[in-house]
């Protein structure tokens, strides 16, 4: 069984900064693609950052530079340093974490983080 546990979300005014977390535990081989989500309500859930296990990182272009997603192979970890928030930042912030098998890769998410940007 796998675990993933987010925390670091919050009520932040416009132009402030949060950071992220989520933690992987439990039993796997390895750990590909982190990949963070976030959901606004009445939107689709949109991919916001993804780091593969090569540390090759993609961003939405609605945060590209502002945004930094990053990983800790050693402590299974990955963090999402988010900057100069904007109220359409608000939204519920999912981690997925791909784990490694010897058949086919299988996803994990985090139970999601709700940001809320807002004066």
């Amino acid at each position: 069984q796998v675990y993933l546990e987010e925390s670091g979300g919050g009520l932040v005014q416009p132009g402030g900064s949060l950071t992220l977390s989520c933690a992987a535990s439990g039993h796997f081989a390895g750990i590909l693609d982190i990949d963070w989500y976030r959901q606004a309500p009445g939107r689709q859930r949109e991919l916001v950052a993804k780091i593969t296990a090569d540390l090759i990182t993609h961003y939405a272009d609605s945060v590209k530079g502002r945004f930094t997603i990053s990983r800790d192979n050693t402590k299974n970890t990955a963090r999402l340093q988010m900057t100069s928030l904007n109220p359409e930042d608000t939204a519920v912030y999912l981690c997925k974490f791909q784990f490694s098998s010897r058949f086919r890769p299988y996803d994990y998410w985090g139970q999601g983080t709700q940001v809320t940007v807002s004066s």
